[in-house]
């Protein structure tokens, strides 16, 4: 069940979700308070024009930016744990992905499972062997959550994923996408392509500077 309410007095309410990814009170000096409940398997696709607070909220989710409040992963707090752990479940994509090496090697494997992952995302067979800086921002962007997958998060958060991508790719995308969730992984998805929240989300709402405009829908 997803579900947008108030923060209460002394705190946000203490019932969280035993089985998905929960939000309570999550806020800084620019953004929020946020109230979310994500159930296992489920995408929710956050939309807004830009510069709303869309990013700052998935990195708050994240435990990256300071912030207020708690989020929660199966009924243990993020506040509970240690920041390591909780990344590890909980990962986030920005729009654009860093890389510590010019070399795609140095961050994924190649193995069997990478070339399958590979296929499925649309991409070419030798793109492991390019250094990273001739690769276009489509490739770098697919590769990155390539990255992600292979570290099986329990929880997505991907700002902006296909951006730089084609119809045809973006499509690619989505599926492997939709193939995660059947397994349980939840998808919290900040997209300005309207067509791409109807097809992924199992519910969606919008961000208008800083807060949620209504209820989740």
């Amino acid at each position: 069940m997803f579900f947008l309410s108030s923060p209460q007095p002394h705190g946000w309410p203490c019932a969280v979700l035993s089985d998905g990814f929960s939000v309570r009170g999550l806020r800084n000096p620019h953004a929020g308070p946020f109230d979310i409940d994500v159930p296992t398997g489920s995408c929710l696709v956050i939309t807004g024009t830009s510069g709303t607070g869309k990013s700052v909220l998935l990195r708050m989710m994240a435990d990256l930016d300071p912030h207020q409040g708690d989020t929660a992963l199966d009924g243990q707090f993020c506040s509970a744990m240690p920041a390591h752990l909780w990344r590890q479940q909980v990962l986030y994509l920005p729009a654009e992905p860093g890389w510590w090496s010019d070399r795609v090697l140095d961050h994924i494997q190649d193995n069997a499972q990478t070339h399958g992952l590979m296929k499925q995302l649309g991409l070419r067979c030798n793109v492991l062997h390019d250094p990273i800086h001739r690769l276009s921002t489509g490739e770098r962007q697919r590769l990155a959550l390539l990255r992600g997958l292979s570290q099986r998060p329990r929880v997505m958060l991907l700002d902006e994923p296909c951006a730089a991508l084609d119809d045809t790719t973006t499509l690619l995308v989505e599926d492997m996408l939709h193939t995660k969730m059947t397994e349980g992984t939840i998808i919290i998805l900040v997209s300005h392509d309207i067509e791409q929240a109807s097809r992924m989300a199992d519910q969606r709402c919008e961000i208008v500077h800083g807060h949620f405009s209504g209820t989740i829908i």
